[in-house]
């Protein structure tokens, strides 16, 4: 007998699983319904742009670098044009052949077949250009343009070289060009909101960016922007067509204020001798003359140098890479003595009509030390502005032991010493200014008074550098106020230091009797530069020095120790004219050169003479 009961609950459980499957099946439609809405409809934009760009590749088109120029419009860096022979490798059946061919007419090396054999398939499945010689001769693409007929596969295209018309001149103040690294490239595809891609090169050397020197530091304004190509792919990424060009934006030119002419005489007047010239115009706070000397050539560096050569220039003993101008270290000699006499006038230790009997040294009195001058027999009695004229160790050891250290170097800053004075040049170096906290915590030994005599000519632990020098110069020129050095002037790059004395006592006469005795040291009968006086025709402005290596007690000592170039003292001078305005400031320091006055100064004439001449 049937049970209903039973029945009825069959039945009841059958429809509700008949629900369920109801529902699945209708939330799976709606789920594929959703999906095809989104599809064809909502994401239909997203999908089309992923689809286009699954079927198109853009390329980058490299910028053409801005050109460098010097205050005169003369062309210093250029974009010169080279050319590549380049082939099709997807129109070429063997690269073997067609490399044994190509060498019947153009000598490929060893490194180029390789490098040609190595990639010839990859670029051939993807339709990609293969360069196999760089910067042709004009005798190779000669060769080549009259058998071009044989290699309709193969063609010359230009491309450009990176150029500095004066490769010696200019090597460390416009720097060089060269391949960047990884994280290079990435900041600057970030910088301009892209993403590492292919790209087609307007440089024989590939991408190029700045090393050192203006290349480095105004990269990013002589760059440009990149440019596209997008193309059109098939699946494994082979170029089918152009579809579109976005044109590269090429970098801006670079007007500098150096100037050709007496970076010219610079160079030829230090003839390869270690040292460094740099110049500048007082008014305006432009470099005009900046060398480092020895130099190299920056073509070289830039565009292609064996490993011998290079190898070569790194372990030369006179160290060419070396910007000695901006980085080398050297004492500032008797040049310091006009900024510790304005030291004495401001703290009231010394006037222009004080005196002082000069026996040729000073006896320090806590231990009896000597500390002679340069001239056996002492100036005798002697003021300020014959100090300085005739350069007396002995006044300046004894203001100095007058000075508190932290005054004093204080007072020195003010003049650039011990800091960084040029707003654009390549990592320049900021001199050491000492005080007892920077012995103590470099040579663990206690500031002694000695210390302090020796500031006062400029030797012991504090040294400059030749543009720290130039600025120095440049100050008491401008009678304490100056625009901070630039190799590009533009409203951005201004920086003024004021007046630095804040009391009244150093007023428009102090300035005029300091710039008198400078005249002095040239055109005074007794001035340490008197050779000097025939080199020109208007009025100078110096301060000549001799910077020493090894001390020694006597003149037949001294003779002794310079039979070997390397411990001779350097030659040190500072100069500013024409006076009474002065528009142009220089220093010079020639390594080993001796004397201040008769080695640095000419070299410090001839380049005042080839700017003042314009």
């Amino acid at each position: 007998m049937i049970n209903l009961e039973e029945r009825i609950s069959e039945k009841k459980s059958f429809f509700n699983r008949l629900i369920i499957v109801y529902i699945f099946f209708a939330g799976l439609f709606l789920y594929f319904l959703y999906k095809t809405f989104l599809l064809q409809i909502s994401s239909y934009t997203d999908y089309e742009i992923a689809s286009l760009e699954n079927k198109t590749r853009e390329v980058l088109l490299q910028p053409r670098r801005g050109v460098i120029y010097d205050r005169n419009g003369n062309i210093l860096v250029n974009n010169v044009p080279s050319f590549n022979l380049i082939i099709n490798p997807s129109s070429i059946e063997n690269i073997d052949d067609h490399l044994n061919e190509i060498n019947q007419i153009i000598n490929l090396t060893e490194d180029e077949e390789n490098y040609a054999k190595e990639n010839f398939s990859r670029l051939a499945k993807l339709n990609r250009e293969l360069v196999l010689k760089k910067n042709l001769s004009t005798e190779e693409r000669s060769r080549f343009k009259v058998r071009k007929y044989k290699f309709p596969n193969t063609f010359i295209d230009q491309r450009y070289s990176r150029e500095n018309l004066y490769p010696f001149l200019f090597s460390h103040s416009l720097g060089y060009t060269g391949s960047p690294e990884e994280s290079d490239i990435e900041e600057i595809f970030l910088n301009q909101n892209l993403k590492p891609k292919e790209m087609i090169f307007s440089y024989s050397n590939g991408y190029l960016i700045g090393k050192t020197g203006l290349e480095y530091t105004y990269d990013d304004f002589i760059r440009g922007r990149f440019g596209k190509k997008i193309f059109e792919v098939d699946a494994s990424g082979k170029f089918l067509n152009e579809l579109r060009v976005v044109d590269a934006i090429n970098g801006k030119d670079l007007f500098t204020s150096l100037d050709l002419e007496s970076q010219k005489v610079a160079y030829e007047q230090l003839n390869r001798r270690r040292g460094a010239v740099v110049a500048v115009d007082i008014n305006t706070g432009a470099i005009v003359t900046y060398l480092s000397s020895p130099s190299f050539s920056v073509n070289k560096i830039a565009n292609g140098m064996t490993q011998k050569e290079f190898k070569l220039l790194i372990n030369d003993d006179d160290k060419p890479f070396f910007d000695r101008a901006a980085q080398g270290r050297y004492s500032p000699a008797s040049t310091i003595k006009p900024a510790i006499a304005l030291f004495g006038i401001e703290n009231n230790i010394i006037d222009w009509d004080f005196t002082l009997d000069d026996p040729g040294y000073f006896i320090l009195p806590e231990d009896g030390r000597i500390y002679r001058g340069w001239k056996k027999g002492g100036h005798g009695n002697i003021n300020l502005n014959d100090a300085i004229i005739e350069s007396s160790n002995t006044f300046f050891f004894s203001l100095a032991y007058k000075s508190e250290i932290e005054d004093l170097t204080k007072h020195l800053s003010n003049f650039g010493f011990g800091e960084i004075v040029c707003l654009d040049c390549f990592l320049p170096d900021s001199g050491l200014l000492p005080n007892p906290s920077w012995k103590m915590n470099n040579l663990n030994f206690g500031w002694f008074k000695g210390d302090t005599v020796n500031l006062g000519v400029g030797q012991g632990y504090m040294s400059a550098t030749p543009i720290q020098l130039a600025y120095y110069a440049s100050f008491l020129a401008n009678k304490g106020e100056l625009n901070k050095f630039s190799f590009v002037q533009d409203n951005d790059n201004k920086e003024v230091k004021k007046n630095i004395f804040l009391s009244n006592n150093i007023d428009e006469n102090d300035w005029l009797k300091l710039h008198e005795s400078m005249i002095g040291v040239i055109e005074n009968s007794k001035g340490t530069a008197g050779r000097l006086r025939a080199l020109k025709d208007y009025t100078i402005a110096a301060k000549s020095g001799t910077v020493e290596l090894v001390s020694t007690e006597t003149k037949e000592d001294y003779k002794i120790i310079r039979e070997i170039e390397g411990q001779r003292d350097h030659a040190i001078i500072i100069a500013f004219g024409p006076m009474p305005n002065p528009k142009y400031a220089v220093s010079v320091v020639i390594e080993n050169g001796e004397s201040g006055g008769s080695v640095a100064g000419p070299v410090a004439i001839e380049v005042l003479n080839a700017l003042l001449k314009k």
